[in-house]
């Protein structure tokens, strides 16, 4: 049972998820004056797993905001060359990932998830996050004379109950608060993505460049971390046979090196053989589609949601943490925008899903577009060619200049003085 003093607590905010989008909202939250605030999590601390994120412009800008950047700076290197090789054809494309005049990039960082994580989370007081706390259910209670937009009553699993004014949800794609929102279900991409870290004692001999290869439905690529380490992943089409090995590191790079990677380049099989095991996944990916982003409705009275919450994307855009920080700067500058004015709250939680709702739909536009283009189709033998050859030409005619935007796009800095 939990401790008395604890049962019932109320704080201004809550926020539920300790990954990447729940720990930068807390600490945007924070920085924008919010102090009775509560970040719940189910696991035991801050998870170590996971191998790298990439950072790129939007994503990085979002970490300037939060006044973070320069603590990963001098320790993960920008990279701004992307060069794209079709294996089937032997052509190979190069983009510069500086930008424009008018929206210009500063390339693109690979950042350990552990490290970015724990920069979020030392900016967040001690006692701000409670760990082996899983959300079980909500109930949103009527306002009253004390609290005129009421409060949100938080069920957990060990018993206890907290109350909040406002609720986040940063709790994943099969997330309990977006649930009760009423958003649609993750739907099936039957698409899945293999990671992991490549560890080289001795360094390797990698540029430092992002190397994209994509053969048939699999689409993999390699970046330096720095002189000893190389984050690897691949996407492909799921096969039945994927689940009877995503939970066994070893598994998984003998599934890689043997099926998933051929045709790949032996300097890339390599980096996967040297793969830390402790940093191989394998995630079968899911995504909110376009339209239930457009049409659905992700805030209810104080209660929003953000990141994979928010919009999961399914593709090997490797955009969702750099979303996951936009979303967190943009809802603390609405959030700081009412403390500072005192205007409603309700409406700053409307401004948040109002300025990102159109931006994170037509991403998720861009990704499903992106799965289209990338998987086999096979079994429709002509007809699926046909699709896939005009879904091609429309990717990258149309939405790569546009993702080329999005990873540019700037959310400015908080505006949390005066």
């Amino acid at each position: 049972m939990p401790p008395e003093d604890e049962a019932g607590a109320e704080y201004e905010v809550v926020v539920v998820g300790a990954g990447i989008a729940g720990l930068a909202c807390a600490t945007a939250l924070h920085q924008a004056g919010v102090r009775r605030l509560l970040l719940l999590d189910k696991y035991d601390g801050v998870r170590s797993n996971g191998a790298a994120v990439l950072l790129y412009s939007n994503g990085w800008h979002a970490l300037e905001a939060l006044g973070l950047a320069h603590k990963l700076k001098d320790t993960y290197p920008a990279c701004y060359l992307e060069k794209q090789t079709n294996l089937e054809t032997g052509k190979t494309k190069e983009m510069l990932l500086t930008g424009t005049v008018d929206r210009p990039g500063i390339g693109v960082r690979t950042v350990h998830r552990k490290a970015l994580l724990k920069v979020l989370a030392e900016e967040l007081p001690q006692d701000s996050i409670r760990f082996t706390s899983k959300l079980v259910s909500l109930k949103s209670e009527q306002a009253s004379e004390e609290s005129p937009s009421g409060f949100t009553k938080l069920n957990l699993d060990d018993g206890s109950v907290i109350r909040t004014k406002v609720l986040i949800g940063c709790d994943g794609v099969h997330s309990v608060v977006a649930q009760w929102l009423g958003l649609s279900q993750p739907a099936d991409s039957q698409r899945s993505i293999v990671r992991g870290l490549a560890k080289f004692e001795k360094g390797h001999d990698f540029s430092n460049e992002l190397q994209e290869y994509v053969f048939k439905d699999k689409r993999g690529a390699c970046v330096p971390a720095n002189d000893q380490e190389l984050y690897w992943y691949i996407a492909h089409d799921t096969d039945p046979k994927d689940l009877e090995v995503t939970m066994h590191p070893r598994l998984i790079i003998k599934q890689v090196m043997g099926r998933l990677a051929e045709g790949f380049p032996d300097k890339f099989k390599h980096a996967v053989s040297c793969s830390d095991l402790n940093t191989v996944a394998w995630t079968h990916m899911l995504y909110r589609t376009p339209w239930g982003l457009f049409l659905g409705w992700p805030h209810r009275n104080l209660i929003t949601v953000a990141g994979d919450a928010f919009h999961p994307i399914a593709s090997d855009l490797s955009l969702g943490s750099c979303m996951a920080l936009e979303d967190a700067v943009i809802l603390a500058r609405h959030v700081n925008s009412y403390i500072k004015n005192q205007h409603g709250l309700k409406d700053a939680i409307e401004a948040y899903v109002k300025q990102r709702r159109w931006r994170v739909a037509l991403l998720a536009a861009w990704s499903f577009l992106s799965v289209w283009a990338h998987h086999s189709w096979s079994r429709l033998g002509f007809l699926g060619w046909a699709v896939r050859f005009l879904c091609k030409k429309v990717y990258n005619w149309f939405v790569v200049p546009r993702i080329k935007e999005t990873k540019n796009y700037d959310c400015r800095n908080l505006n949390i003085g005066g």
